[in-house]
């Protein structure tokens, strides 16, 4: 993976923005890999990181429904992405 910002739902670490600003805001970014948008996953839907990355795990941890397998990044491999959460 790269070493971009990381996504505190699935450890993905290629986002373009930190998730939300030092004051608090929310970058709006939606998370290539499981599809969590910064501000309205969390602020209008209710979900905190941990109940949508249940909701992802128990959903097979695909690749963010709208887009295709061919996006994922090569070698891409969910299970070692969740590690970037213990850093």
């Amino acid at each position: 993976m790269t070493s971009g910002f990381t996504c505190p739902a699935c450890g993905f670490d290629d986002l373009e923005a930190p998730p939300y600003s030092p004051t608090g805001g929310p970058s709006d970014e939606i998370c290539y890999c499981c599809g969590f948008q910064f501000g309205f996953t969390d602020t209008n839907s209710g979900y905190t990181f941990e109940s949508w990355r249940q909701r992802w795990i128990d959903d097979g941890m695909r690749w963010d429904w709208g887009r295709t397998d061919d996006d994922r990044p090569d070698g891409w491999d969910p299970a070692e992405q969740l590690k970037n959460l213990d850093r």
